[in-house]
């Protein structure tokens, strides 16, 4: 089912403080940069318990970063962070327009997030630990579950796919139908099929990838070449250095190993990095059949 979703900006740009709200939804959503949260902080949204997420870049490898945190008064939690946390350039808030949010309810969003993000693994985790999860009544505990659903939603509309698995497959779903309480649906995903997996076969490397509406995502295990040939641009030679520095990429048995599913924008950028040298993703990646990305692509079918 489709969503409205209202943003405000109170600065007139898209990069300055934003307000996100899902129609009939009591949470809300503040997005500020980092610059900005003197003027964020007088806001009455973030004068009430909530979550918070803190996201920046690690230098050294290029790699996005995210930090979850709770707490009572949100404005006071995050001017401690100007400080005390120096990775960050961008913050988004999650609190509740009726304020019925306690202390008990924010502990359990902030260890739910913690284990989801952790899940997806698309950002690496500043969290030391994985909060424990309060007991919560079953009603408040199945509100906080909707309410994690609306905040993965507007989390994405704010340009952070932080909860958003790159693929989700069969088993996970199964799992979650298993481990979650009957009363709590499970959100639609799209599952990786045996039919959909592309794969990529050249000079002892078999490499698998499927392809989604963000881009190419070559999956754990798959195999990639020690060390890259001269022909590879210089951006994708930076773009493999980064991977092996994140441990995306892993050396084992004279090949690279890749250790959690990457999304590349193209099928030749994910060729190229599997190779190790520039070549046409759209004529190499094949399904079993035989049939090139490009062949399966033309011929109009749903590719995920």
């Amino acid at each position: 089912m489709g969503k409205s979703i209202r943003i405000y900006l109170p600065n007139d740009t898209v990069a300055g403080i934003r307000h996100a709200e899902i129609a009939n939804w009591t949470g809300q959503a503040l997005a500020c940069p980092r610059s900005l949260f003197s003027e964020l902080r007088e806001w009455p949204e973030v004068q009430r318990p909530g979550v918070y997420i803190l996201f920046g870049v690690n230098d050294e490898t290029g790699a996005e970063i995210a930090y979850i945190g709770e707490a009572e008064v949100l404005a006071d939690r995050l001017h401690s962070h100007l400080s005390g946390k120096e990775f960050w350039s961008e913050l988004v808030s999650f609190s509740s327009k009726d304020e019925n949010l306690t202390k008990a309810h924010v502990r359990y969003l902030e260890a739910r997030l913690v284990v989801m993000a952790g899940e997806v693994n698309r950002y690496q985790l500043e969290n030391n630990q994985t909060p424990a999860l309060p007991a919560l009544p079953r009603a408040d505990r199945d509100a906080m579950e909707e309410f994690l659903a609306f905040a993965k939603t507007l989390l994405g509309v704010l340009g952070h796919r932080l909860l958003d698995p790159l693929v989700v497959r069969r088993n996970v779903i199964d799992s979650q139908n298993t481990a979650l309480d009957k009363h709590t649906p499970t959100p639609a995903a799209k599952v990786l099929e045996p039919s959909s997996v592309f794969h990529l076969r050249v000079s002892g490397l078999h490499a698998k990838a499927v392809w989604t509406e963000e881009g190419m995502v070559v999956l754990e295990g798959s195999d990639a070449a020690l060390k890259p040939a001269s022909s590879l641009t210089g951006g994708a030679v930076a773009l493999r250095q980064m991977m092996i520095a994140s441990g995306v990429l892993e050396s084992l048995n004279e090949k690279l190993i890749f250790r959690r599913d990457h999304m590349f924008k193209t099928p030749s950028q994910a060729a190229g990095i599997v190779t190790g040298y520039s070549i046409n993703g759209r004529d190499n990646w094949k399904l079993d059949d035989g049939t090139t990305f490009k062949q399966y692509f033309e011929s109009g079918l749903d590719l995920i």
